[in-house]
């Protein structure tokens, strides 16, 4: 497996600050890495270096990419005879929340799922929820105001807010029952070829379970403890484009290295 990280802007011989930890630590645990520009990328352009081996397979580990651009990439780089680890289906099928929710719909809050444009009140008509976390099909909003709506009629103004502060909404609008949850309970794992991983060493019976529900071979699961202890699902992921959060990268590194069990 080659991994395949974006430079710097300024010096495409360096890793992006963002993932030069990473790509330090991949070359020491003995992986083939190479870098690209994303920004040349982004103009229709996909140049490796060093470049790609013939037949590798690919993992990328970079800047979320939205479904068509992750399928350009895809696209480019089964132009240079090499395979990505993950297809453009999967690919999509972790990142957009209405894709994975069918599947787990009794491990995460209920959700409802609308267009932009829709009556977002009427589409909660009768929940009679606490309240309603509001989300495109990717993320919330960040800012300080938060994505939790206290009333129908505010789901509105927080889904103006994301599309305000990201340039857009992403997909559609996913209004969530508001549930209480542990503070600081959060934790991520990570599915690879089916296994799952925690930094830890562990993973919970959830986590499992996932793994064999969700057709990808490369996720992250964020899951966290409700207010009686049990664990509840919030986020899927593609694994190439999330976060180590709180994981040593030695540990990510060696999860990477493993063989299926």
């Amino acid at each position: 497996m080659q991994l395949l990280f974006p430079c710097d802007p300024f010096n495409k011989r360096l890793a992006d600050e963002a993932y030069g930890e990473e790509y330090d630590a991949a070359r020491a645990a003995g992986f083939a890495c190479s870098l690209f520009s994303f920004e040349d990328f982004e103009t229709g352009q996909l140049k490796a270096q060093p470049a790609l081996a013939a037949g590798v397979t690919v993992l990328y580990r970079g800047w979320m990419l939205t479904p068509d651009g992750y399928a350009r990439l895809h696209q480019a780089i089964a132009g240079q005879d090499c395979a990505m680890l993950t297809s453009p289906a999967q690919y999509r099928h972790c990142h957009y929340l209405p894709e994975w929710y069918p599947l787990c719909e009794e491990l995460t809050p209920a959700t409802v799922i609308v267009a932009r444009d829709a009556d977002f009140a009427a589409a909660v008509e009768g929940k009679n929820w606490p309240a309603y976390f509001v989300k495109d099909y990717v993320k919330s909003l960040t800012i300080q105001r938060g994505s939790v709506a206290a009333t129908p009629h505010e789901i509105a103004e927080v889904v103006s807010l994301i599309e305000r502060y990201r340039g857009a909404v992403e997909g559609g609008v996913c209004i969530r029952k508001f549930e209480q949850l542990q503070a600081d309970s959060e934790e991520r794992y990570f599915v690879l070829r089916g296994q799952a991983f925690g930094r830890d060493g562990s993973a919970p019976a959830l986590v499992h379970a996932l793994a064999r529900r969700i057709d990808s071979p490369f996720f992250s699961v964020d899951v966290v403890r409700s207010s009686d202890g049990t664990l509840r699902l919030i986020e899927l992921g593609d694994g190439q484009v999330s976060d180590r959060k709180q994981w040593p990268v030695e540990r990510f590194m060696a999860m990477l290295d493993s063989r299926p069990a």
